[in-house]
Parts: C-alpha cells; sequence; structure tokens
C-alpha cells in the first residue's frame, strides 16, 4: 500500500498566515499612507502653481499682447530672429520692436515677471508664450525671464508631452511631469485682450526635484518600516503560537502514540493520555475528549464479556430499532426547515393525484417555484443566511396560496399543488406573488438575504393528460421560462 505524503503541518500553516496576513496588512496600510500624502502634496502644489499663474496673468496687457504676437509671427520678424540668433546680436530685435512701438511695453513686462520670480521663490519658470490649437505641435514664445536672450522672443519650440492634444486656449489641470527640466509641476493661464480673445498663456513652472527625491526616501523608509514591523510581529506570533498551540499539540499528539488498548489492563498501561494542560481553551477541550475516549474504549474492552452475553439481546433492540426508526421515516413528510411538505410528502401527494386522474373528474394546477441567486447568497453571506433567505421566500408562498398545500422537493425549489379556491383564482394569485418578489427584489434598503426572488411557473391539468407529470413539466417549463427572463434582465451568478 502507497505511503501517503505528510503536508504541511498546522505550525508551519499558521506561521505562513501570519505572516502573510501582516505582510498584506502592513504594505496595504503603508500604500494608502504613502499615496494619500502624495496626493495631498500634489494638490497643494498643482493649486499654487495655478494661483502663480493667474496672479502674473492679471498684470499682462492683453491688447499689448496681441500686437506683439502679431508683429514677432510675421515673416519680417522670424527672418530677423533667425538671423539675430546666429550671430547672437540681440540688438536686432530691439530695434525691431523700438520701431513698432514696442521696446517699452516689452521691457516693462519682462521687469514684472523679473520681480514676480523674485518674490516667489517656489515658482522655477514664468514666461508668456503664444499657444497654437489642440492639435498643435509647436507652440511661441513671446516673452521670458532677463536669463534669456531676447531673440528668443518668436521662437517656436516643440510642445510638452503632457500638453499634446490639450486645448490651451482655457485653464488646464495642472501636471506634474519630468524631463530635461527636471521635475516640474505645470500649468498654463490664458490671457485675454480687450475683446475677449485669448492672445496667448502665462506659463509657470513649479520646481519639485526636492519634493520627489523626498517622496522617494519616504517610500523607502516605508518599505524598511513595513520589513521591520512584519519581522517583529513574525517573531512574536511564532513565540506565542508555540507556546500556546503548537507545543501542546505536539505533546498531544506524542501520547496518542502510547496508547495501546487491550483488555484487562489498567488506564496507565495502556498508556491513557496523562498531561497537565490547563490552557482554558479548545486544546485543554480536545486533551480532555481525547483521555475521555481513551478511558471508554479501555472500559469498553474491559466490559467486552458482559456484552458478548448480551449479544443476542442486544441484536434485538437494535433490529426493533430499525424497524422503528424505518416506520418514523416513512411518517417523516415535514421539511425541517421551512416547516411547510417534505418530498417524501409531496411523492405521497403525487401517488394520490395519480390515483385521481385515472378515476377523472379532478381540477387541478401545479405552481413550481425556484429560488433565484441562492448560490450567491451561500457563497457571499454564509449556509445561515441561505436558510434565511430559503425561509423568507417560502413564507410568501405560504402567504399567497393559504388554501393549497406547499412541499420543498429540493434544495431551492417548491411545489404548490392548488384546488378549490386557490385553483379558481390561480392566475390571480401567481401574478401576485411574481409582484411580491420583484418588490423585495428590488428594495435596495435591506439585507441582500431578505431582497427575496424566485421564478415562478404554473400549468392546469388538461383534459388529455394521463399523468401528473406532463403537468410538471409544463409547469417546469414555464418556471424556467421565468428565470430565464430574472437572468436576461439581473445577469447570473453562475
Amino acid at each position: 500500500m502507497e505511503k501517503k505524503k505528510r503536508g504541511l503541518s498546522i505550525a508551519v500553516k499558521l506561521y505562513f498566515f501570519i505572516f502573510f496576513t501582516v505582510l498584506a496588512v502592513s504594505i496595504g496600510t503603508a500604500i494608502q499612507a504613502y499615496r494619500i500624502n502624495a496626493d495631498q502634496i500634489d494638490r497643494y502644489y498643482k493649486q499654487a502653481v495655478l494661483d502663480s499663474a493667474r496672479s502674473f496673468s492679471s498684470f499682462v496687457d492683453g491688447d499689448y499682447m496681441a500686437e506683439l504676437r502679431e508683429a514677432v509671427e510675421s515673416e519680417e520678424f522670424q527672418s530677423l530672429r533667425e538671423t539675430a540668433e546666429k550671430t547672437e546680436d540681440e540688438s536686432l530685435i530691439q530695434d525691431y520692436l523700438e520701431k513698432n512701438g514696442l521696446w517699452d511695453r516689452y521691457v516693462k513686462i519682462r521687469e514684472d515677471l523679473m520681480k514676480f520670480l523674485a518674490n516667489m521663490e517656489a515658482v522655477r519658470y514664468l514666461y508668456i508664450i503664444a499657444c497654437g490649437d489642440a492639435e498643435a505641435l509647436y507652440d511661441m514664445y513671446l516673452i521670458d525671464d532677463d536669463e534669456t536672450p531676447i531673440y528668443e522672443t518668436g521662437y517656436y519650440e516643440k510642445r510638452e508631452e503632457a500638453f499634446l492634444g490639450k486645448d490651451l486656449s482655457t485653464s488646464l489641470e495642472p501636471t506634474i511631469s519630468t524631463g530635461d527640466w527636471g521635475w516640474l509641476c505645470s500649468t498654463y493661464v490664458p490671457v485675454y485682450d480687450s475683446k475677449g480673445r485669448v492672445v496667448c498663456q502665462v506659463g509657470c513652472d513649479y520646481g519639485m526635484d526636492e519634493v520627489m527625491t523626498e517622496r522617494h526616501m519616504s517610500l523607502l523608509y516605508i518599505i524598511l518600516s513595513v520589513v521591520l514591523l512584519t519581522g517583529i510581529v513574525l517573531v512574536c506570533a511564532v513565540i506565542l503560537i508555540t507556546r500556546i498551540v503548537i507545543k501542546p499539540l505536539n505533546l498531544l499528539t506524542v501520547e496518542m502514540g502510547k496508547f495501546k488498548p487491550s483488555v484487562d489492563i489498567s488506564y496507565k498501561k495502556a498508556g491513557v493520555a496523562n498531561l497537565e494542560i490547563r490552557s482554558h481553551d479548545e486544546i485543554e477541550i480536545l486533551y480532555q475528549g481525547i483521555r475521555a475516549m481513551q478511558i471508554n474504549i479501555i472500559d469498553y474492552l474491559n466490559d467486552m464479556d458482559t456484552l458478548q452475553k448480551d449479544i443476542k439481546r442486544v441484536e434485538e433492540d437494535i433490529r426493533a430499532r430499525d424497524e422503528q426508526i424505518g416506520q418514523m421515516s416513512k411518517e417523516v413528510y415535514r421539511d425541517e426547515l421551512t416547516g411547510v411538505g417534505s418530498k417524501a410528502a409531496y411523492i405521497r401527494k403525487i401517488e394520490e393525484l395519480s390515483r385521481e386522474i385515472k378515476a377523472g373528474d379532478i381540477s387541478f394546477s401545479i405552481v413550481i417555484v425556484d429560488m433565484n441567486d441562492l448560490k450567491r447568497i451561500n457563497d457571499k453571506y454564509g449556509h445561515k443566511m441561505g436558510d434565511f433567505y430559503i425561509n423568507g421566500c417560502c413564507h410568501l408562498i405560504c402567504e399567497h396560496f393559504k388554501h393549497s398545500p406547499v412541499y420543498r422537493i429540493g434544495g431551492d425549489e417548491f411545489v404548490i399543488i392548488l384546488k378549490g379556491v386557490d385553483y379558481e383564482n390561480r392566475v390571480k394569485l401567481v401574478e401576485s406573488l411574481k409582484n411580491s418578489y420583484a418588490q423585495t427584489y428590488a428594495n435596495p434598503d435591506v439585507k441582500p438575504w431578505e431582497r427575496y426572488s424566485a421564478a415562478v411557473g404554473m400549468a392546469d391539468l388538461a383534459s388529455d393528460d394521463k399523468t401528473i407529470d406532463l403537468v410538471f413539466k409544463r409547469a417546469d417549463k414555464a418556471m424556467y421560462e421565468d428565470k430565464h427572463r430574472f437572468k436576461m434582465e439581473h445577469g447570473s451568478y453562475r
């Protein structure tokens, strides 16, 4: 006989469980704390850079910027700008702007920009650009700080990747990105002329290199803390579990191996467990149960001779009990959970109806009710709530068919035999039951196991039906059609 491989011990399983539980909780908490902190910092910088851009844009003369933009977009200026850049001669640009009456206001705005930069230490870059539409790949610089040569005015630069495909004519949500300029929190705010047209944008960048460095260090500290905390908790858990659970179980396992029961032998010689376990928990209960079982075994073996003398009487008693139990089983026609008729009672009723069909002159209907979502309730909330759900669905059935026998023939299936008053009002009663299920299922204010739902199907005994099975099949088909409609509307848990 092939020897079974031994699986992991309880100790190993407990250690693994504690380790992964603590690790998961620590990592989850750390990640959440890190994300909350990072989001707060990002929101602060995004709001700050947006406020700075809006503040400076309020000082910019939109009408002048419209004139400047029109001038620098001309072919004459662009040609002159290329020459000035090649020769690094800023005077060519200054002369052009003076000739067109744009120089003095250009200098004034540039001075305001430098003052703003001097007073706002957090702002790394501040500039005015003319942005194209959402499809543009390049934007044109109009005014920059005094460290930038003035022949950069009118220079077309490739649009930042973060703003590709965006309409910069309105204030955009600031973005945080990294590139050749390091980590920046950037935004654009439009500048309007007196006619309400967007003529340019104020671009503002906050430097975030130090912030990102601190964030990465913070993440490193969090990771180290998680590792350290997990290690400490695991060590403590190992010590505690070993002392409280593993050690007593090991002692109990050894004692069980010593047990060798036999006839006419004392408890001590038989190896009955004798340990000092006073833990007042399940392990002590287990130990006491095993010890009591071993004592009972010894007592049973020591009394075997006496029992042999009474064997015939015992066999007769057992036979009598078996007959009694068999008779009782036949009479158990009540479903233990719901209190309605059991499957055995239903079978007896079917036999009765079959005899009446053969005799003729009988009218009845069969209603089949099959609960929806019972598997979901059992899987998600446990079988206790599933039993509550079954009882609730059954209660609605009994409320509607007060004059008819109800049988539970399966875990989630009920059958009702309609005669008399209920048979005469069968259509109305079935529709009322369906509506009751629909209303409880649609109620979001109650617990999931109180949102009762079931598929309902009914069929009448036809004049040419020779067996009740034909009626049952039609009712079953109607029920499945109702269940199909429910699944089409609400989806299937399976």
